[in-house]
């Protein structure tokens, strides 16, 4: 059986993003999966990077706190990551970022060792984006928000198969956004088409 984290970063429980995570979830459990759901917020994740978290470039084997090695398990175990998130400024919210920032560290995510932890790992990305995806486009983001996950987070930390799969208009999407989890799984080979 594989194992699937579905990481949700927002403040709100009842979020169209909170949302789309637990149709995620749905839709993976039925597929056969183990799922790990991880709210970064009803968790109470601190994102602040503190000296113990901070990467030492000298020292691979360092040991980060106790918080951020429980986040590194779960990340080990898990053969499938899919994160959803609003995009927020046209980037990651300040809660994800830095999960990324004290979590996916030197020595565990990257850097250290001849294979990284995450090598083998297939993730997607699902952000959500207020704006209709013609203007989005139109505005030239598309390219670089995907570049940055998939490349600069993803490919950098050894996961080669990685997926970006934006729901767009999500201030006016409503129900039909919540398809476009189910879509999304299917389109990266997470899970079959129904």
């Amino acid at each position: 059986m594989s194992t699937a984290l579905v990481v949700v970063a927002h403040p709100r429980g009842d979020s169209l993003t909170a949302q789309l995570a637990r149709r995620a979830v749905a839709r993976l459990t039925a597929a056969g999966h183990a799922v790990d759901l991880l709210d970064l917020h009803a968790e109470g994740f601190d994102p602040r990077l503190g000296p113990e978290d901070e990467p030492d470039w000298a020292d691979p084997d360092k040991e980060y706190s106790a918080e951020v090695r429980a986040h590194m398990g779960r990340i080990a175990a898990a053969d499938v990551i899919v994160v959803v998130f609003p995009l927020w400024w046209f980037g990651l919210p300040a809660l994800l970022k830095g999960w990324i920032d004290r979590v996916w560290n030197h020595g565990f995510a990257y850097g250290g060792g001849p294979r990284p932890a995450l090598k083998g790992k297939r993730m997607l990305w699902i952000p959500l984006v207020s704006y209709p995806e013609a203007k989005f486009t139109e505005l030239g983001w598309a390219d670089p928000v995907e570049r940055l996950l998939r490349v600069g987070i993803s490919e950098y930390c050894g996961i080669e198969d990685a997926t970006v799969h934006f729901v767009h208009d999500s201030l006016r999407a409503g129900g039909s956004a919540l398809a476009e989890a189910e879509g999304a799984l299917a389109a990266s080979g997470i899970v079959p088409r129904a």
